[in-house]
């Protein structure tokens, strides 16, 4: 079989392929998303997801790294894509697909910086959001409905943890992700058989209540869960 020519595409944007990323972040019992301010064209004002075009010559997933690289100087997360979106009207004046991907991302982790193309980035809850341009509004729900579902069939909310954490911590996290609160004993109960922590034999420093014991994740049991999925329904 001959071998295929390798194509030499140029460093324009394809103005009919756009790629939207929705970045979770968790903070004192909060679950955020992270949203950037259109600096320019028909939606300047507005709120969106960090997103713009995909090039002739980058793959898809550079171009996700690019885009929020350039606009929030957020690097080094893991994006997974998540669906595509491609209604005819979603976008005025022409047609326009879109490639979403998300993330969840320990926010000690993150430093934002609004990039030249829009005028801020910020963490907004993710139940108190503004209104967000094109179908963003849409993409961000169905994706926050996938992280429900999802959290509760394999151990990723670890993910929007700092390495070390409390059994609270774990707790408020599943409550901001689910929206509901949880009865602890048997919140705790279904942890232990799981077997996915370590104790880290520490406790919090500098607090100003009781200080409570500390706990990693075990990265064996993770990655298997990860691999096989769970039921964890709450």
């Amino acid at each position: 079989m001959p071998l295929q020519k390798k194509m030499n595409f140029s460093d324009e944007i394809i103005d009919a392929i756009s790629v939207d990323c929705v970045v979770f972040g968790f903070k004192h019992g909060i679950l955020y998303a992270l949203l950037v301010k259109h600096g320019q064209g028909v939606t300047k004002g507005e709120w969106a997801l960090p997103g713009s075009w995909v090039k002739y010559n980058e793959d898809i997933e550079a171009s996700a790294y690019r885009i929020l690289k350039a606009q929030t100087s957020v690097t080094k997360i893991y994006l997974e894509q998540f669906q595509t979106f491609g209604e005819v009207n979603r976008y005025p004046s022409k047609r326009v697909i879109t490639i979403s991907y998300y993330a969840l991302v320990n926010t000690e982790d993150i430093e934002l910086h609004a990039g030249v193309t829009v005028s801020d980035a910020q963490w907004f809850d993710v139940r108190k959001l503004p209104k967000m341009a094109f179908d963003h509004r849409k993409i961000l729900d169905k994706c926050f409905t996938f992280l429900k579902h999802k959290i509760q069939h394999e151990p990723i909310g670890f993910n929007l943890l700092p390495e070390k954490f409390t059994l609270l911590d774990l707790q408020e996290l599943y409550e901001a992700i689910l929206g509901k609160q949880l009865d602890k004993s048997n919140f705790r109960r279904k942890l232990a058989k799981m077997n996915l922590l370590v104790p880290c034999n520490e406790i919090q420093q500098n607090v100003a209540h009781r200080a409570a014991k500390l706990f990693r994740f075990d990265k064996k049991v993770y990655d298997k869960l990860t691999e096989k999925g769970f039921s964890f329904e709450l």
